[in-house]
C-alpha cells in the first residue's frame, strides 16, 4: 500500500487529523515535508478537504467536512489589508464554504467584499473583525471595526439632520462619503442579496429583512462603537446575484444601475405624509436615476403639498426620470392624480 492509500485508510479511521498524526501512524521513515506534500496533492485532486494553515492544519474525507468546523474569525489590523486574501483565508478555515452552492458562493463573495472594503476604507479603524459561520441552514457572515460610525460619517458628509436620515440615504443607492473612489452601491446591493441585513452603530440599527420584505430602524440600549455588520442568507437559496442587479437596471443591456425603489413609509413624520419638505427628503439624491419606485405600502394618506412635489414639481424639473407609484390606497392613488392633472 503506497503512502496515498495509508493517508486515506487513516482518514477513515480518524475523521480528522493533522499532518503529526499521518507521521505517527505511518511506518515508513517519511519527513513531515514529503508527507505535506502528499496531503496537498490529495487536497487538489478533492480526496481529502483542509483547514487551516501551516502546522495547524487539519484534514479530512469530504463527507466528513463538517467536523473541520462551521466556523471562522479574524482579528485583523487594518494595514495595508487585500478583501480577498482576508476571504480566502477564511475560507481555508471553513471548508464548508467549498460546499456552497454556486449562487450562494459567488453572493458571499461579493457581499463580504463590499462590507469589508467599507470598513478598511471608510471607518478609520484600527482593528477589524470578521467572521464567517453556517449554523441552522443559514450561512451569516459579520463584520465589526471600531471606528467612526457608519451613519455618523453619511450624516456628516451628506449634512443630514440624525442618524435616520443617514439610514434612508443608504436604502436609496449611490450614496457614498467619498464620490471619487466609490459609487456608494456596496450597502444598497448587499441588503438586497441577503435575506436579513443588519447595519448597527452607535446606538442605531438598520434591519432589511427580505424574507417578509420589509425595513426597520431602531435605537438599540447598548451604544457601540464603530459599525457592525450582520449578514444571512438562506443555503439553499434561489437568489443570484446577476438577477439582483438586472433588477434595478431600467435597461438589462446597459448594466447600469439607474433604477431605485423607495419604500415611502420610511420618511414618515408618525404615519402621516404631508408636507413638501418630507417630499424633497425622499427625492434628494434620486435625480441620478432614470426609474424611481415608490411604493406607497402602509402608507394611509398623503398630503396635497406631498403629492405636488413628487408628482408634478419633480416631474416637471427631470421629465426624463419615470416616477412609478406602487401599493397605493384609495386615498394616496386620490391624491397623486389630483395634483398629476
Amino acid at each position: 500500500m503506497n503512502i496515498r492509500q495509508q493517508i486515506l485508510v487513516f482518514a477513515k479511521k480518524r475523521r480528522k487529523f493533522q499532518t503529526p498524526d499521518v507521521s505517527r501512524e505511518i511506518e515508513n521513515k517519511l519527513s513531515r515535508q514529503y508527507i505535506s506534500r502528499v496531503l496537498s496533492d490529495l487536497v487538489k485532486e478533492k480526496h481529502l478537504v483542509k483547514a487551516g494553515s501551516t502546522n495547524k492544519a487539519f484534514y479530512a474525507l469530504p463527507k466528513n467536512i463538517s467536523v473541520l468546523g462551521t466556523r471562522a474569525r479574524k482579528r485583523l489590523l487594518n494595514q495595508d489589508l487585500k478583501e480577498h486574501e482576508i476571504l480566502e483565508a477564511l475560507k481555508s478555515q471553513a471548508p464548508f464554504t467549498l460546499r456552497l452552492r454556486e449562487n450562494i458562493r459567488s453572493i458571499l463573495d461579493y457581499a463580504f467584499s463590499e462590507m469589508l472594503n467599507n470598513a478598511i476604507e471608510h471607518s478609520k479603524s484600527k482593528r477589524i473583525e470578521v467572521e464567517i459561520i453556517k449554523q441552522n441552514h443559514f450561512l451569516y457572515f459579520a463584520v465589526r471595526d471600531f471606528g467612526i460610525g457608519v451613519f455618523r460619517n453619511v450624516m456628516n458628509k451628506r449634512n443630514l439632520k440624525n442618524e435616520y436620515e443617514a439610514m434612508e440615504d443608504l436604502l436609496k443607492g449611490k450614496t457614498t462619503t467619498a464620490p471619487r473612489a466609490h459609487s456608494g452601491e456596496g450597502i444598497f446591493f448587499t441588503s438586497k442579496t441577503a435575506d436579513k441585513f443588519v447595519l448597527e452603530s452607535f446606538g442605531f440599527r438598520m434591519i432589511v429583512d427580505n424574507l417578509i420584505g420589509d425595513v426597520f430602524f431602531e435605537r438599540t440600549k447598548r451604544s457601540k462603537r464603530g459599525t457592525k455588520v450582520l449578514f444571512s442568507i438562506l443555503l439553499n437559496s434561489k437568489k443570484h446575484l446577476n438577477d439582483i442587479f438586472r433588477s434595478f437596471q431600467s435597461d438589462p443591456k446597459s448594466f447600469a444601475f439607474d433604477k431605485t425603489e423607495i419604500q415611502v413609509k420610511l420618511f414618515s413624520v408618525g404615519t402621516v405624509h404631508v408636507s413638501r419638505s418630507q417630499a424633497r427628503r425622499i427625492l434628494s439624491g434620486l435625480d441620478k436615476f432614470k426609474v424611481i419606485i415608490l411604493d406607497f405600502d402602509r402608507v394611509p394618506t398623503v398630503g396635497q403639498a406631498f403629492a405636488d412635489e413628487i408628482f408634478r414639481v419633480f416631474r416637471n424639473r427631470h421629465p426624463e426620470i419615470k416616477v412609478k407609484p406602487l401599493n397605493m390606497n384609495e386615498a394616496v392613488e386620490f391624491m397623486v392624480r389630483r395634483v398629476g392633472k
